[in-house]
């Protein structure tokens, strides 16, 4: 080894030292942690507590300055940490909202949500029921003792499973929905079932770890004092709650959901149409891009069926589109003609309609940017 080498073993040594140090206690924390999932469990309290984690990360940050260490980063290694010991608990049984477990059957349980939400609902100690298309024939054995029937199925036949629910549950009974769309979904509901209604759109995919964090949308319809109970049951899940009206819902979807899958279809048919290979793209890629590139190859990795239903959902989601093409050719113009100083107008414009969050998405995506090429650069 040469000289210059050798005088790095002594600190090189003990800093691989210093690292299982940090092993070892990060170990020992995960088995204490073990101990706060069984006091959550036997106290009914939630996995995540937004107050409790600020608190937290605050303090830590104001040690690590102390300590002369970059307090974001400091931040970021503790919610990795707090990150961690929610999926810890995710493995375990969950805390349960009602003081006796209620039964509950998922209609379409072997899809990605249903088989997600059912696990869940198991671990948190509730009588779990499933029907799919081939076994129909036992709701009648058991509807009358269901607390809720949640319908999480396609888009597509969402409203005709919903029909076919008629007249064949108890009036006590909860109906819900987990579908992307909800005011034609409630309002098959109100007419198909005389019992609670309740309208839900989990904001997240089937692949997620746990539900920690996950926003649950939430459209309060017939009797709600009724479904109180679940919605409590998520946020000891760790799930976010936002109450929302069903049209602002849909309205705010079309352009969260249909418009932004289909900008995705357009972006990758024409990678495709000049061959540009997303492999090829990435060695010529800033981390902008990459992570544009990564959101646009993430929907092609998943069912063609499921984002055709969501693009073509409704009439107004179509005519949205098709006032975007309309819109696309205006800009277009600006290009066909050399227009930079109309592009710069319009830039400009758009930049005013955005106000501070353009500021905020700045700092937000810089913070996504710099991660993203730390970890996979």
């Amino acid at each position: 080894m040469p000289h210059r080498h050798k005088e790095l073993e002594s600190p090189r040594k003990r800093i691989d030292e210093i690292d299982k140090e940090i092993l070892d206690l990060l170990a020992e924390r995960a088995k204490t942690v073990q101990d706060v999932i069984r006091a959550k469990v036997e106290n009914k309290l939630p996995v995540f507590v937004p107050e409790r984690e600020i608190e937290k990360s605050e303090a830590f940050k104001a040690m690590a300055k102390e300590r002369g260490i970059d307090p974001e980063w400091a931040e970021d290694f503790l919610r990795m940490i707090m990150s961690s010991s929610r999926a810890s608990q995710s493995q375990e049984r969950f805390p349960i909202a009602t003081s006796e477990p209620k039964h509950i059957l998922y209609i379409g349980a072997e899809g990605g949500m249903g088989k997600l939400y059912r696990r869940m609902t198991e671990q948190t100690g509730h009588h779990v029921y499933s029907i799919d298309k081939g076994n129909w024939h036992e709701l009648e054995e058991i509807s009358e003792k269901l607390d809720m029937v949640v319908v999480t199925v396609p888009i597509n036949v969402t409203v005709n499973v919903i029909k076919r629910l008629e007249g064949r549950l108890s009036k006590d009974t909860i109906l819900a929905d987990f579908t992307s769309n909800k005011s034609v979904p409630i309002n098959a509901m109100l007419e198909t079932h005389e019992g609670p209604v309740l309208g839900l759109h989990p904001m997240h995919g089937p692949d997620v770890e746990n539900l920690s964090k996950q926003l649950m949308v939430v459209c309060r319809s017939r009797d709600s004092e009724s479904s109180e109970w679940f919605i409590r049951q998520c946020e000891l899940w760790g799930m976010r709650i936002v109450d929302a009206d069903p049209e602002k819902h849909d309205h705010v979807m079309h352009l969260v959901q249909g418009l932004r899958h289909f900008v995705a279809l357009l972006h990758g048919s024409f990678m495709e149409h000049y061959d540009l290979k997303p492999a090829d793209m990435l060695d010529y890629s800033s981390p902008i891009y990459r992570a544009e590139l990564m959101m646009t190859g993430r929907i092609f990795a998943q069912s063609a069926e499921l984002y055709a239903d969501i693009v073509f959902a409704n009439k107004e989601r179509r005519e949205l589109l098709l006032n975007f093409f309309e819109h696309h050719k205006k800009l277009a113009e600006l290009v066909k003609n050399n227009d930079r100083e109309g592009f710069i107008r319009e830039f400009e414009g758009v930049t005013d309609f955005f106000g501070k969050f353009a500021t905020q998405a700045l700092t937000e995506s810089g913070y996504l940017i710099n991660r993203l090429a730390d970890r996979f650069a």
